[in-house]
């Protein structure tokens, strides 16, 4: 009760704009270096770099959620250009990952899905994917919407489905063929819309893994789970999935000794790796998944 009652109070701080205009300001203290690559194109890159020589591959993430005027919008768009750019020039093995309400999803949808033009006409260029972060429920089928419209002229784009939401085992088939990041989901839902109970997501987390990893399409299995790491070997050793076909990915800062191990193994390790001044948001959801990383903020609030 305790635990739920901390990922709920971090889930609500998250979404704080105040507490968001007063973080920028923090710079990366109290512990969020550790889950944040830097504040620059340069220094993430660097550190894409860094994990590219430990054997792992990226996807790099300007950080921004709350954009509230088309000027922001054009704003972010421009960076996220601006990373495809850096990552071909310093020869880094990465993606891109974004997320729409960043681009004005909010705002105009219309501006939003033209600033994806230009984002995947330049990926497109440089031979790069760019991956849709998923968001809350409220604009999930926005998303999927968009995700639609751009496929038809862009094959270098994906998105996410979340286990815990009902609808996402009908979303994984509607969107056969399409690659796909599965993930557990990290937002706080209603029961109307999602899974309350951890057993019931892991069961339908581990039936979208299936069903999409025997769709053909290609398939990343975000996950911090032992237990679904093990259910994925296994799974793919017995349907003769080849590793070209799937990978694992984490999130930055998070196991790096796993990250390493499953390389070293032989499978494809794809790391999360967000940056930017707008860090906020994105580090009150890793407080809320896990709240022992807490402990990470009292300790640099106690280093200083």
């Amino acid at each position: 009760m305790v635990e739920e009652g901390l990922k709920s109070f971090f889930l609500f701080l998250s979404q704080s704009r105040m507490l968001n205009r007063v973080a920028k300001k923090w710079g990366l203290r109290f512990g969020a270096s550790r889950f944040v690559a830097g504040k620059t194109i340069a220094e993430a890159v660097a550190k894409v770099k860094q994990l590219n020589e430990a054997g792992l591959i990226c996807t790099l993430d300007h950080l921004g959620e709350f954009v509230t005027s088309r000027t922001e919008a054009e704003e972010a768009t421009d960076y996220c250009i601006k990373t495809i750019e850096a990552i071909t020039k310093a020869g880094v093995v990465s993606n891109l990952s974004l997320k729409l309400t960043q681009l004005g999803l909010d705002l105009d949808e219309s501006l939003c899905e033209a600033n994806m033009r230009r984002i995947l006409h330049a990926a497109r260029r440089h031979r790069n994917f760019v991956r849709i972060d998923m968001e809350d429920y409220s604009r999930c089928q926005k998303t999927l919407d968009l995700l639609g419209k751009l496929r038809r002229d862009y094959s270098n784009v994906g998105t996410v489905i979340q286990a815990y939401l009902y609808r996402s085992e009908q979303d994984v088939a509607n969107l056969r063929g399409a690659p796909l990041r599965l993930v557990k989901g990290a937002y706080k839902e209603s029961p109307d819309v999602a899974y309350p109970q951890k057993t019931e997501v892991d069961r339908n987390f581990k039936r979208l893994i299936e069903a999409h990893l025997q769709s053909g399409a290609y398939t990343a299995i975000a996950t911090h789970d032992d237990a679904i790491i093990a259910f994925v070997k296994q799974f793919v050793a017995e349907k003769n999935i080849t590793h070209d076909r799937f990978e694992f990915q984490m999130l930055y800062g998070i196991r790096t000794d796993t990250q390493r191990a499953l390389a070293a193994e032989g499978y494809t390790m794809r790391v999360y790796v967000p940056y930017g001044r707008d860090w906020y948001g994105y580090f009150m959801r890793r407080l809320a998944e896990r709240p022992a990383n807490v402990a990470f903020v009292v300790k640099g609030m106690f280093s200083r």
